[in-house]
This record gives structure tokens, sequence and C-alpha cells, in this order.
């Protein structure tokens, strides 16, 4: 396909993601089952065409002035791939299977890149919905924030302790270009390519055989802030595909035991291949039965650490997933409370004296992060929190106590600030 030909089927895709109300991924996977003369890297180009568009969807539409696809797609042109209205008037030029010319007015829009006068939720490109509570958190700032998480994530890995070193991986990975993360003493960065696409990770073979796994460096330094120590007993309630579970696991030198769990069995079901290739030994998978207390009823009141790696609405993970920002509703948010609350409360039904609670969220809001905290504290009175600073060097990450809430417990990580996805973490202490 031409590049202009991609560009003509990511509108294509945009369209049938507006009409349907279909995520990205099933939209996508559709077309190419019946554009089945599309290559592989043809649908990696389109999707990661289609993904540079969801990202900033919001501040496309408003310099091209109207949110039709193909609005979108050449706004994003503009703003996301920072390509001259030259060059899009290049592929756009109606030969073959490309979008039909420019037209005047579009051809002038693309010039001036203009958003002069929108309000902060397009220039930030978030969900009008979600302004406010974003202006909650970061003020004057919630413009670069949300610029921050449309932009491209990069990709990265987390070096497994149980079979290497960082610098080992750095070095298998070599011909990759990766570097050190900043924050993770364990973290691999690879850049992603100026098409949007990303390195065949599950082909190298430091993949295959378990020296490296993928990590967003937020999720690595959640793990990391739990303090995880050999001989300890942890329970990963929320486990899902077990990437957390793994990166607790290695940080215990093979010793004292993490069960895994989560309320909906088939979330489980990768983990077991994945433990394996990591070479992990001391972790038990516990599926649930019926109500998921029912599998953990002998942990009672026995655990060092529960980590719970809450359901939430995903704020924090907009730059790999932008689809879900323009996706999620109100009711969506509300739901997600409720949960983040009940799953607190089942936590605390397995934490020993002295033992803690580990509360992470992918998310950004407020709601989700610190006035869960301060509600779980109001029913649980014997529990407190521990101070963002304490944290960090508690975990030997020191570096990570400018990260504290401004408001309240925890340590809130964003794109802007950190370079990672959007995360949460606090630490309650079971007194």
């Amino acid at each position: 396909m031409t590049p202009g030909a991609r560009i003509a089927a990511a509108i294509e895709v945009l369209a049938a993601i507006e009409t349907q109300r279909r995520p990205a991924h099933d939209a996508m996977r559709e077309w190419g089952i019946s554009h089945r003369f599309a290559g592989s890297k043809d649908r990696s180009a389109i999707s990661a065409l289609v993904h540079d568009a969801l990202r900033v969807r919001s501040s496309a539409a408003w310099i091209m002035g109207e949110a039709t696809p193909r609005a979108v797609m050449l706004g994003a042109l503009r703003r996301s791939r920072g390509m001259e209205p030259d060059a899009i008037a290049a592929l756009c030029n109606g030969e073959g299977h490309s979008p039909s010319p420019l037209t005047g007015e579009e051809a002038a829009r693309l010039v001036a890149d203009d958003l002069s006068g929108a309000p902060a939720h397009v220039q930030g490109d978030y969900p009008e919905w979600l302004a406010a509570s974003l202006e909650q958190v970061f003020g004057a700032e919630a413009v670069d924030e949300g610029r921050a998480l449309a932009q491209r994530a990069p990709v990265d890995l987390r070096a497994n302790a149980l079979k290497t070193t960082r610098d080992r991986a750095l070095a298998e990975l070599s011909h990759l270009d990766p570097e050190p993360t900043k924050l993770s003493p364990l973290g691999l960065r690879i850049a992603i390519g100026p098409d949007g696409r990303g390195p065949a990770l599950m082909a190298e073979p430091a993949y295959v055989k378990g020296l490296i796994e993928v990590q967003d460096e937020g999720s690595q330094l959640a793990a990391l802030l739990a303090a995880a120590k050999p001989g300890m007993q942890v329970l990963d309630l929320c486990a899902g595909g077990g990437g957390k579970t793994l990166a607790l696991a290695g940080g215990m030198d093979g010793t004292g035991q993490v069960y895994s769990t989560d309320s909906d069995g088939r979330r489980l079901m990768p983990i077991f291949a994945r433990l394996e290739r990591a070479g992990v030994r001391n972790v038990q998978v516990r599926p649930p039965k019926g109500k998921l207390p029912a599998a953990l009823g002998d942990l009672k009141d026995r655990c060092d650490i529960v980590f719970v790696d809450a359901p939430c609405t995903g704020a924090g993970t907009w730059r790999r997933n932008p689809d879900a920002k323009w996706r999620t509703r109100p009711g969506a948010l509300e739901q997600r409370m409720k949960e983040q609350d009940q799953v607190l409360d089942q936590a605390a039904q397995f934490v020993k004296q002295n033992g803690t609670i580990v509360y992470v969220t992918c998310s950004l809001l407020r709601e989700e992060n610190e006035d869960r905290i301060a509600a779980f504290l109001h029913r649980h009175t014997n529990y407190l929190p521990i101070e963002a600073a304490h944290m960090a060097r508690r975990a030997e990450l020191p570096q990570l106590a400018e990260f504290g809430s401004k408001l309240g417990p925890g340590i809130r990580l964003t794109p802007r600030s950190a370079g990672t996805d959007g995360f949460y973490v606090c630490v309650l202490l079971r007194q």
C-alpha cells in the first residue's frame, strides 16, 4: 500500500470507530479481515495512524473546523506527526487509493494550525466532562499534562532480576538502541520510530528466554514501592495478566510466597506462560472460586503485603490507549470508585499487623486516588498512610520523594513530571 492509501484506510477505520462505537482494536481487526491484501507492515502503519489521530482528536478537529474522520486524520498529521501542509497535500492527491485532494479551506486550516480561542480540554486533548477533575489535580498545568498524555509512549522493558541485570539486558538488546530508564533501576526504554511502530520484541531471544518483560516504568516503580523482600508473604489481589506479580517476585530472590489472584479468572490465564518464561518459582496462582475470598481463606490476617492494582478508568495510560479516553463515560468513573472501595475493604482482611496495603491505580483522577484513600481511612481507623518520602526511602528509591502528591498521601507519577504512564501509589500500614 502507498502512504496515501494507508491514510485513506486510517480514515475508514476512524469512521467505523465513530459510527459503530467500536473499540479501536476491534475496528482495526475487522478492517484487516476485510482487506486481506494489506500486509502486516501496512496494518501496523494504519493502526499507528489511527492511534495518533485518537491521541489528538479534539485539537485536530478544532484546527480543521469539523470533527469528521477525514478532518481528524488531516489535523492529526499536522499536530501529532508534525507534517507540513505541502507534504500532507502530496499524500492526499486523489490518485490510486489515496484520499481526495485537499480543499482550499482544508489547506488554509492546515497552514494556520490555529488553537486560539480553544477551551482547555481541546488544547489538552482530554474529554470535556473530565476537565474539572483534571484541573482540580493540576490547576493551570492541566493543558500541559493533557498534551503529555497525548504523546506517543515509548516501549519500556523491565530486566528480570532472577535471570539477568539491566546492564546485561542493555547489551543483549543493543541493536535496538535501548536506554536505561531514569527512575526505575531495572528499566530499559526503546524509542518509537517516526512511523509510530515499535520493535518486534516477541521475536527477540532476550524476551523468549525471559530476560526482559514489557512493563511501563511507572508500573515497575509501583511494584518497587511495595518493598517486597525475600521471605515475605505477598498477595497480588488484582493480578490480571501478572505483570506486577512477576515484578514483585523478582525482588524476592525466589523465597517467600506471592499469591496471585483476580476476580476474573480469565484474566489470569496468561500468567502461567509468563511465570515459566521468567523462571519464577515462588508464585501460587489462586483462581477465584465463586466469590474471591473463598480462594483466599487461608490468607486472612497473614500477609505482609496486599498489593491492590485497582480497577480504574486508566486515565494515566491514554498515551498507550488513546481510544479509552474518548470511550470512558461519567458512569464508568462512578462504577470504578465503588469497585475501588470494595477491593480496598477486601484487601484489609488479609493484612497482618504491621503489614501494608499497597494501593495502585493507573489513573490521574483525585476521585480514584486520594479520595479513595481518605474514604478507606475513615472506614478503617486501624490503618495509617505512609508519607511519600518514607515510601521512597523504604523502597531504596529516595528520588521518588519529589513526586509526593499535594492532594493527600501517596506518590503521583505522570508523563509530564516523570516520563512514565500516569500512576498513583499509596502505602497503608495496619497498626
